[in-house]
């Protein structure tokens, strides 16, 4: 169990950095995505192969699993156009809904009772982001996108878990990326109709960053991710990952000056939520001691 939880938070670590390379890759937020998982896919194909480790799975078994995928893809479009259309800060925030969103859809999907505990520890996190937005309405459209983020990883967390201890982590993650891309790129042409004046082509900069982006920050951050889940609930992984904002923030504020656009409310707020991770962890070390 503290192997699962280092595993966990190694890879809150990384992905604390998903937001920074939002805003460091100046492409439009479905062209980022594209890229990261064609990018992500070609990878793993290439690492399954050399390793001997690739198989195909059976089309039944691939189509849920790239319905997976596409889920995750979503919840990737959302969480970068709300880093776009506010900032950092308001994308990673917003994402500490998804402990929220789990308390509500895992009781309903996995057809067991509510826990009247974790919609209280969901609650704080909550506040802590009404507090934080109440007094501030420039961000509403980066707010709108980061909730139905958080609602996404949310859905693709809890399905993610009905499989990640049937297949090989790597082989997992590939169907899943590569069944996202295969839908994403049929829907690429409707968005680059609705926003055909975005940059969708990747400069020398943007294809590096994308590459540290891809290795770091997904191939390595999901592996880690899924084999944590093996061990600990949806809930706490998603309720632990609002911990996320707090590398993110003091990221953002390191390398953006995102500080400066910050008051003594959204630090409340960030208590809030920190504390809510906190009662949650205590809560789950207890049951094991």
């Amino acid at each position: 169990m503290k192997k699962a939880f280092l595993q966990l938070h190694m890879s809150i670590m990384l992905a604390g950095f998903t937001g920074i390379f939002g805003r460091l890759i100046t492409l439009s937020e479905g062209a980022l995505v594209w890229y990261r998982m064609f990018i992500t896919a070609v990878l793993l194909f290439i690492i399954l192969k050399i390793a001997g480790e690739f198989a195909l799975l059976p089309l039944k078994k691939a189509v849920s699993v790239s319905l997976i995928g596409f889920l995750l893809s979503l919840h990737w479009i959302f969480f970068y156009g709300s880093i776009k259309a506010a900032n950092v800060s308001v994308g990673v925030i917003c994402f500490s809904l998804t402990g929220f969103f789990t308390a509500l859809f895992e009781p309903l999907l996995a057809g067991r009772r509510f826990s009247i505990r974790e919609i209280l520890f969901s609650f704080a996190a909550v506040a802590g982001i009404l507090l934080i937005f109440h007094f501030d309405t420039r961000y509403r459209t980066g707010i709108i996108f980061g909730v139905i983020s958080a609602a996404l990883a949310a859905l693709f967390m809890i399905a993610n878990k009905r499989v990640s201890d049937k297949y090989p982590l790597k082989l997992l993650i590939f169907y899943e990326i590569a069944g996202g891309f295969i839908p994403l790129t049929l829907l690429m042409p409707f968005y680059l109709i609705f926003f055909h004046n975005t940059e969708y082509v990747p400069d020398i900069r943007n294809l590096t960053l994308l590459f540290l982006f891809v290795i770091f920050c997904t191939i390595i951050m999901y592996m880690l991710q899924i084999s944590a889940l093996r061990k600990i609930s949806a809930f706490t992984v998603n309720l632990s990952y609002n911990l996320e904002p707090v590398y993110t923030i003091a990221l953002a504020s390191l390398i953006f000056g995102e500080h400066r656009q910050l008051n003594a409310a959204f630090y409340t707020g960030l208590g809030l939520i920190t504390f809510s991770v906190l009662l949650q962890m205590r809560n789950i070390m207890r049951k094991y001691d």
